[in-house]
């Protein structure tokens, strides 16, 4: 049968990844769920995980979902059964700095524009569950409740706060339960961007229904008036949670602009959360095909690391190798000049920038993980200072392949499909094993120091006084052996956004540990990083129109 390279029906995308369009749920003409019944039997692909990272971003772009899905198509030309799994958008971003997430040019995902705006619902439900949960601690307080064996929700030890899917800094302090006896208790709270809500990680941690509740309950809300700990479980939430989150748990299908299959689950950020998409729509694509191309949020040092360290131990799975996305322009922004001069050639300011290449590629090798860069190449890019990325990415044992999937699509990226499938090839016999950073029996602090040194070139960590009391409650409560979820700048390597390039000779400074324990994980949270993002100046929104034919513009950056 002849490969179609365009958009085609949903049930044809389906039975080309081997999927039976029985099990699909439609919503709408070109997007479905599919039924986690999905999951059952035996694989029937060969399972090659793919791992797609990048340098660290600048203003300049780097194009990561853009090159992971020009690879996705890339391999599909070359006859390659080929699963694409990728995060949601959320709105905050799309309607403030960065725009959409679904690519661009022709390596992108179709319908765009539902996927950039409500989808399937998914970010709704899981607002919802959260704010569920909110709206019963309050109640709760409300009418004095006992809670368990306790004397009740202490107001002014609540931990839990609200969430919404939008930028808005007016929401990172608030105060709720004014207006007298009936509007409830008034006490301080704060609101988190859904994609940083504990609800959205453990959603995208879980295996199923049944492992979604026990995690839902086991979500610290904060302490009773006698100092015990109060979870969802104790105020009885996580029953109608998991109910608001029944649809939301099962991964949705769409399609490449080429009508290649893409399972597109789930969205937590990687500087505030641990940035990957779901278990369940990675192992769905792991039993379907035979190569599963998967990306991680921002860099190597934040998506990358908690990829490898948090979601491969929930899934049980290793990646062949990563593909690590650069441009010769986000390098010289590494090399320290401007982006208004990054097109320029430079190859001094290159020479620099690589350094910083260097860095997460020798990370790479503390993984034990095989690296192809794909340079992502605009038009007007200088032959001379690609082959200074080859020939760098050669020193360290790594290919560089140059990736034109925007401006060409498939066709543009048959080089690095080739080089990538090849790869993930010679591990059938050898395939890489696991090597974490840090094993789960370290003490959180050891963990922390490990990622700082062993992913950001860090000489140190310095923990503040809330710091170590933070530490020592989680280690009181029995969740020392957590994973780390480390909450960073995502613009440097170390958690100054100003240090751009490869820094040296810092401390990063922890500031506060919050335990996600139904996420299964420790957040530790360094420099000034936000769980409420706000929108800039002039944000996205301005440009996005409702056109009189019902398309929308201005949703992605090149619009």
């Amino acid at each position: 049968m002849a490969l179609t390279l365009q958009p085609q029906s949903i049930e044809a995308v389906a039975r080309e990844l081997g999927l039976d369009p029985d099990r699909l749920i439609p919503w709408g003409r070109q997007k479905a769920k599919i039924e986690l019944s999905a999951l059952e039997g035996e694989p029937r692909g060969k399972g090659r995980l793919i791992l797609v990272s990048a340098i660290n971003p600048t203003p300049a772009g780097e194009g990561k979902t853009t090159t992971a899905i020009g690879l996705a198509m890339g391999m599909r030309r070359l006859g390659k059964k080929t699963a694409l799994c990728l995060r949601e958008p959320s709105l905050g971003p799309v309607f403030g700095v960065k725009g959409g997430g679904t690519g661009g040019g022709k390596a992108s995902l179709v319908p765009s524009d539902d996927i950039n705006l409500h989808f399937t619902g998914d970010l709704h439900a899981l607002t919802a569950a959260h704010n569920l949960l909110s709206a019963m601690i309050d109640n709760a307080i409300h009418f004095r409740e006992r809670v368990g064996q306790t004397e009740g929700v202490d107001p002014r030890r609540v931990t839990w706060g609200r969430a919404l899917d939008m930028n808005d800094r007016s929401l990172r302090n608030v105060i709720v339960g004014l207006g007298g006896p009936n509007g409830g208790v008034a006490r301080s709270d704060r609101f988190d961007i859904t994609a940083a809500s504990e609800i959205m990680a453990i959603a995208a941690l879980a295996t199923g229904p049944e492992d979604l509740e026990r995690r839902l309950a086991r979500i610290l809300v904060g302490e009773s008036y006698d100092r015990k700990p109060i979870t969802a479980g104790d105020l009885g939430a996580s029953s109608a949670m998991t109910a608001v989150l029944r649809d939301a748990l099962m991964p949705n299908l769409v399609q490449t602009a080429e009508g290649g299959p893409a399972i597109v689950h789930l969205g937590p950020f990687a500087n505030i959360a641990h940035g990957c998409n779901s278990v369940i729509a990675t192992r769905l694509g792991l039993q379907l095909g035979d190569y599963t191309v998967t990306e991680a949020g921002f860099g190597m040092d934040l998506g990358g690391e908690k990829f490898l360290d948090i979601k491969c131990r929930a899934l049980g799975a290793w990646p062949r190798l990563v593909v690590l996305v650069a441009t010769l322009r986000a390098l010289k922004m590494h090399g320290g000049v401007a982006v208004k001069e990054a097109s320029r050639p430079n190859p001094e300011a290159l020479l620099r920038g690589l350094e910083h290449l260097d860095h997460h590629l020798a990370t790479l090798q503390r993984y034990g993980l095989p690296a192809v860069v794909a340079v992502n190449r605009f038009p007007d890019d200088s032959d001379e200072e690609l082959r200074q990325i080859e020939e760098a990415a050669r020193a360290r044992g790594a290919t560089a392949v140059r990736s034109e999937g925007f401006a060409r699509g498939g066709e543009g990226t048959l080089d690095l499909a080739r080089i990538v499938s090849d790869l993930a090839d010679q591990g059938d016999a050898s395939p890489p094993a696991p090597r974490y950073m840090y094993e789960l029996t370290d003490p959180l602090d050891q963990k922390i120091r490990k990622i700082a040194r062993g992913v950001y070139g860090a000489d140190d960590v310095a923990f503040s006084a809330q710091a170590l009391k933070d530490i020592e409650r989680i280690r009181s409560l029995g969740h020392g052996d957590v994973p780390v979820c480390m909450a960073k700048t995502q613009l440097s390597l170390s958690d100054d956004p100003s240090r751009v390039g490869r820094p040296s000779g810092f401390t990063l400074q922890v500031r506060e540990l919050r335990l996600s324990a139904g996420a299964g994980f420790a957040v530790a949270l360094t420099g000034d990083i936000l769980t409420m993002p706000g929108l800039p100046r002039v944000p996205a929104a301005h440009r996005i129109r409702l056109l009189p034919d019902g398309r929308i513009t201005g949703l992605m950056q090149n619009d």
